[in-house]
Parts: C-alpha cells; sequence; structure tokens
C-alpha cells in the first residue's frame, strides 16, 4: 500500500522531517571530518569511509566510534 506524503499525520511528518535533517547534519560533520583528518588519522581508506558514511545512521556513528584515530 503506497502512502503519499500528504496522507501521513502532521506529526509523523515533523518526525521525518527532523530524522532526516539529523541525519544530514550527522554525514556533513563526518565527511567534513573525514576530509579535514590526514590519513594517519584515519582506520582504514578513507575512500571506503566516505562510502560508509551514506548509510543512513549506521555509517556517520560508525565512524565517529572506530574510523578516527586519536
Amino acid at each position: 500500500m503506497a502512502r503519499r506524503w500528504s496522507d501521513l499525520p502532521e506529526g509523523r511528518r515533523r518526525t521525518l522531517v527532523v530524522l532526516a535533517v539529523v541525519q544530514m547534519l550527522m554525514a556533513g560533520a563526518a565527511w567534513t571530518d573525514l576530509a579535514l583528518r590526514p590519513e594517519e588519522y584515519v582506520r582504514g581508506r578513507k575512500l571506503w569511509w566516505s562510502l560508509a558514511i551514506l548509510v543512513n545512521f549506521a555509517g556517520p556513528i560508525a565512524y565517529f566510534r572506530w574510523g578516527r584515530r586519536t
């Protein structure tokens, strides 16, 4: 059953918009950090991390948790 945006209740639409904004901010922060961080301070290849960040919430969280060296 296909649903349209206009069929969703107002509360659900707001929740989806907030989640989308949070996702974009997390991905943007992760990509920015990855771009500015020297390769020796990244665990693994930068290319793979840049692709992993595309995976909804899990990618940016994984990068910030396991992808960076201090």
